[in-house]
């Protein structure tokens, strides 16, 4: 690992732990085996250091995203049609799928933490966390479901309050669980998205057949 990448990592492992405010640019540069002098010649400040992580932590969600084949924003009804097509129990693995790079994925697991240490300490911090982790999933979810009902696929109902639906428990057990107790969160996920295909899948005749 170079040096620019074990001082991402060191930070990163650092923020999560003591908190960005916690955490002095020494503190990182003694956790790599440097001195201050030497870091500064790869990133300006500690702020630098802090915004290439949320860089790289969008990176890693679109790579994820496109792993499992997942479309983006650009092209919803692509994606309407996509996750039209997907059973129940479909559903439930791509869910799982997403749910566990947020809770086992080494850098995703920091870097939801370090947010979520800081985010009442550092209004700019706090932002960061409130784009990432709400309000873009939501806008994504939202636009989704809107499209999934003008397919037909979901019942008429509004695609806000489905986003809200679908996502805030989620969000809740990746808080609730973090890293523990892998197989119940799995079960409650598992509850969860059956629930949510229940009230507002247009038709479950398929899903049950290929059920039983």
């Amino acid at each position: 690992m170079r040096t620019k990448e074990r001082i991402i990592e060191e930070a990163l492992t650092l923020f999560s732990t003591k908190g960005y405010e916690g955490t002095s640019v020494k503190n990182i540069a003694e956790a790599v085996g440097i001195k201050d002098s030497s870091l500064y010649k790869h990133y300006k400040s500690k702020k630098e250091i802090f915004d290439t992580i949320v860089q790289e932590m969008s990176s890693r969600m679109e790579r994820m995203s496109q792993t499992l084949g997942l479309p983006d924003e650009a092209d919803m009804e692509r994606a309407a049609r996509i996750y039209g097509d997907l059973t129940t129990e479909g559903l439930i693995q791509l869910s799982r799928q997403i749910f566990l790079f947020y809770l086992k994925d080494e850098f995703a697991a920091r870097f939801r933490r370090m947010l979520t240490i800081e985010q009442y300490r550092t209004k700019e911090i706090y932002g960061v966390y409130r784009k990432l982790f709400m309000e873009d999933s939501i806008a994504y979810q939202t636009a989704l479901f809107r499209e999934m009902t003008r397919w037909g696929v979901l019942k008429e109902a509004d695609p806000a309050a489905m986003a809200m639906n679908f996502y805030a428990p989620v969000f809740f057990l990746l808080n609730k669980y973090d890293q523990e107790r892998e197989a119940e969160a799995f079960l409650e996920l598992e509850r969860h998205v059956r629930e949510f295909a229940r009230i507002y899948a247009r038709s479950e005749e398929g899903n049950d057949a290929e059920e039983t």
